[in-house]
């Protein structure tokens, strides 16, 4: 494949030729060979394609919500060209058995993935660490998903294993016992948008937050390895984790909205860690800008919007977004809050630094052809109704957004924007096979 006249994030106009699955050539101008397929990328921007290091595709067991196969598509929409799931699912992720389910589902995928491998009191670790297993985790430091939530012990045994293992650790670091139970159950005035959802925020505090990723961090250094924190919402945390060695993650959610938001979203606005004040939202974009966040990971967490319009106390928590990420981050550029070599690293750099992917993240020769073409210049409001995740409904709807108009996995078009939305699925593989 050639892509001609494609802006590099640096400013740099380029050619560029795919062959194998690789990036073979950049160069100021490069002919067609026989046969070859040619993208015009005159006055759009080439991009690495976006690393998701955080979803939740829902299968198996809660394929009403979200497929591997719509999952995946809606990720190749929005730019993403490798998803990692996280174990949460029916069953769990916990064993070598269950390991092979979810592959299975994963054959559908329109875009390369990673499995993390869970952990709870009937994690197998030997039969689940002889699979091609991404990541331990994330591992639930509190009761956000009920049977998967863990004690000291066990964080400690899983921090041993996946070192022997050489894998990366995700934590979801939250401290139940610093949870505001006096806020459990309050009246919350109605369900669904016009559920008083900041009591949410309320219940699971910043500093519950706080607390755990300071025992995290220093769990992980008396054990001699490293973690990695999921979907940090306080500047507090990420500061701690970055003092520690520690790398950290922020969701676009937690970046981008705040308690201010709740009276707007009610009980759509539920997530895990919830939502924080403007004041430490802003000051979560400020690290985010200056290097202190390592990475931008959705936590894409779909469900129904009947399920979401629960009451509050019964509503599951999360919000879709992994087709959203890239697309809001380049409204950042155009706003000039990010620079776009800053997204760059956010969402493809430093991701594949972090978890091992040496060969993505990166418009550079050797280089995976993990791409995506974007033009900068075309912005668009958010609209649910023309996304393509199985979800109906986003937290983002009406906020303004670049979408990409062609997205390549391993040198091969998965989505193309320009004619009328067309995937390719099922070319998707593991990453660590």
């Amino acid at each position: 494949m050639l892509i001609t006249g494609a802006e590099l994030p640096d400013g740099r106009v380029r050619d560029v030729r795919t062959d194998e699955g690789r990036i073979a050539e950049i160069e100021g101008s490069l002919h067609s060979l026989p046969d070859e397929e040619t993208v015009d990328a005159d006055g759009l921007t080439l991009l690495p394609g976006a690393i998701d290091a955080h979803v939740h595709f829902r299968q198996p067991g809660h394929g009403h919500k979200e497929t591997w196969a719509t999952g995946s598509r809606s990720a190749a929409a929005g730019g993403v060209t490798t998803v990692v799931d996280q174990p949460n699912t029916s069953p769990p992720t916990v064993d070598g058995d269950a390991f092979d389910e979810k592959a299975e589902f994963a054959d559908n995928a329109a875009v390369n993935y990673g499995i993390n491998g869970g952990v709870n009191h009937e994690w197998a670790p030997e039969s689940l660490l002889a699979r091609p297993v991404f990541a331990l985790g994330e591992v639930f430091l509190a009761d956000s998903t009920g049977e998967m939530g863990i004690d000291e012990d066990l964080f400690e045994d899983a921090l041993a294993a996946a070192a022997d293992a050489g894998i990366p650790v995700t934590v979801h670091a939250e401290d139940a016992d610093l949870f505001d139970e006096s806020v459990y159950g309050a009246d919350a005035g109605g369900v669904g948008r016009e559920a008083d959802a900041d009591l949410w925020s309320q219940y699971r505090t910043a500093e519950a937050e706080i607390a755990a990723v300071e025992a995290a961090c220093e769990g992980a250094r008396g054990a001699g390895v490293e973690i990695h924190v999921a979907h940090t919402s306080t500047p507090e945390a990420a500061d701690h984790a970055a003092d520690a060695g520690m790398t950290t993650e922020v969701t676009p959610h937690h970046l981008l909205l705040s308690r201010e938001d709740l009276d707007e979203l009610g009980t759509f606005g539920r997530m895990n860690p919830p939502l924080r004040s403007e004041a430490r939202r802003e000051e979560l974009y400020e690290r985010v800008a200056d290097g202190t966040v390592d990475l931008i990971a959705t936590d894409h967490a779909p469900h129904t919007t009947a399920e979401k319009e629960a009451g509050l106390w019964d509503a599951p928590s999360g919000v879709p977004g992994v087709e959203t990420m890239l697309p809001l981050l380049l409204a950042e550029v155009r706003a000039a809050g990010l620079t776009l070599e800053r997204v760059r690293d956010l969402v493809a750099a430093n991701p594949a630094e972090r978890f091992g992917l040496p060969e993505k993240g990166r418009v550079e020769v050797g280089y995976d052809a993990d791409l995506t073409l974007v033009d900068l210049d075309d912005a668009e409001p958010i609209r649910a109704d023309s996304l393509h995740t199985k979800c109906d409904w986003t937290p983002f709807e009406g906020r303004e957004a670049v979408f990409p108009e062609l997205t390549i996995v391993d040198g091969e078009i998965v989505y193309d924007g320009r004619a009328g939305d067309r995937f390719t699925v099922g070319l998707g593989r593991n990453v660590r096979e």
